[in-house]
């Protein structure tokens, strides 16, 4: 019997056989003999491993077919070529066959640049092109007549490639699972980890600011002086337990919930909230409350017993919410409820409706964030210098940013200690 060389490296380019193709291909070979020939490069085998294990075993005739190869690599590619012809494969063994056969392309290219690479006494030069004349490898094209894959597939795939553990990747080989399910869930403890990252950061502090404390609202509201806040502006927990059902990672910021944000609770924080307001504030002074058009006539009921509502001002965040998909309209606005302690007067007659792009979940800090434009808008028409402005639930800290973007004297405060700290780092940033 002729014996020939196996190349561990070359072997492992062939997708193992399962155990009953392994059991059918000695039936068949134990039937009818070796009827394919084994193809070899140099006496090494490129193709018939298992039927060569299968001569050895049974001291079985065979046929032996030699390739001229002009490397390592053109062999290597012929293999990966000529496996992709196999049944069964599953999409992830096809993957890797497509990636030994670009590696190859990506090779062969670096051999035929050596190959016409002149040497001119110490000087080392090469054509400007790889290959020069060569027909280009479309690597897009390669898959997409060998797999029919899409261009997106492809990059699916490359990222499991790169980044999957080797126990998912067997998985994959096996097709216990498949490209995409393994690329969603990647991409979903990239994202987890993105999203951990951004909050360890925003753990460190820095200096806190002289004018956000971490505390209970009440408290430190009673601790003021009566009419001394001339400005209020603020965004309550509206109570309607807040979670947002729209972004699909568990993690993103707007899946944390808020405190107090229980509907009895969060109407009476309200209620406590407007009563020591109306001594604190001055006598001339505006007040704004954020809410939602779902509590609005018991925010309107509550606030109207110590303030004086004015026109309500309606912000048109430019993209609509989640909601009954099917019978109801999309809602892209919240209300800002205005109201007034005697007669500050407007610094500008804006109309009441303000359009400002809702802040992308990506970039938010706080699960109801508001965005600081919006924010400076309101001021715009209220703020006169040396107004002192307070924000009794300061949340990500966005007015008390606002306020320091115009050099406003202000004081945020905040319950929940870990969104303090995450605020202060936003407002100091």
């Amino acid at each position: 019997m002729q014996n020939l060389s196996i190349n561990p490296e070359l072997k492992a380019l062939i997708p193992p056989l399962t155990s009953e193709e392994f059991a059918q291909l000695q039936t068949n070979v134990l039937a009818e003999g070796i009827r394919e020939p084994i193809i070899t490069w140099q006496g090494t085998i490129v193709d018939g491993h298992n039927r060569y294990e299968l001569a050895q075993m049974y001291d079985l005739p065979f046929k032996v077919k030699e390739m001229a190869f002009a490397s390592m690599n053109h062999a290597k590619k012929w293999m990966a070529e000529n496996q992709l012809g196999r049944r069964n494969l599953t999409e992830y063994v096809k993957g890797e066959l497509i990636a030994v056969i670009e590696d190859c392309i990506r090779d062969i290219g670096r051999e035929k640049y050596n190959e016409k690479s002149v040497f001119k006494g110490n000087q080392h030069s090469a054509p400007l092109s790889i290959i020069d004349n060569e027909p280009k490898h479309d690597t897009r094209k390669i898959v997409a007549e060998k797999l029919g894959w899409s261009t997106g597939k492809k990059a699916m795939f490359d990222v499991v490639k790169k980044k999957a553990p080797e126990e998912i990747k067997e998985k994959l080989r096996q097709g216990d699972v498949s490209i995409n399910q393994v690329y969603q869930e990647i991409k979903k403890e990239e994202k987890k980890a993105q999203m951990l990252e951004k909050i360890q950061q925003q753990k460190v502090q820095i200096e806190i600011s002289e004018n956000i404390k971490n505390g209970d609202s009440l408290e430190i509201l009673e601790s003021l002086e009566d009419g001394c806040i001339d400005i209020v502006l603020t965004d309550p927990p509206y109570g309607i337990s807040y979670v947002s059902n729209r972004s699909m990672y568990d993690e993103t910021i707007t899946k944390r919930g808020l405190l107090n944000d229980g509907k009895d609770e969060a109407f009476e924080l309200l209620d406590k909230t407007c009563e020591i307001l109306s001594r604190k504030a001055a006598e001339n002074s505006h007040l704004y409350f954020f809410c939602s058009w779902a509590v609005f006539s018991s925010f309107e009921a509550i606030i109207s017993k110590y303030f004086t509502i004015k026109t309500p001002i309606v912000w048109d965040k430019g993209n609509k919410g989640s909601g009954d998909l099917e019978n109801d309209w999309g809602n892209q606005t919240e209300i800002v409820i205005f109201c007034v302690k005697g007669k500050k007067l407007v610094n500008t007659r804006k109309g009441n409706l303000l359009f400002v792009p809702r802040i992308h979940t990506t970039k938010m800090v706080h699960p109801t964030q508001k965005p600081t434009e919006l924010l400076k808008m309101l001021l715009e028409v209220s703020y006169r210098d040396g107004d002192f402005v307070v924000d009794p639930f300061m949340g990500s800290g966005s007015t008390i940013k606002a306020c320091k973007e115009i050099n406003a004297k202000c004081l945020g405060i905040e319950l929940d200690a870990e969104m303090f700290n995450i605020a202060n780092n936003f407002i100091n940033e």
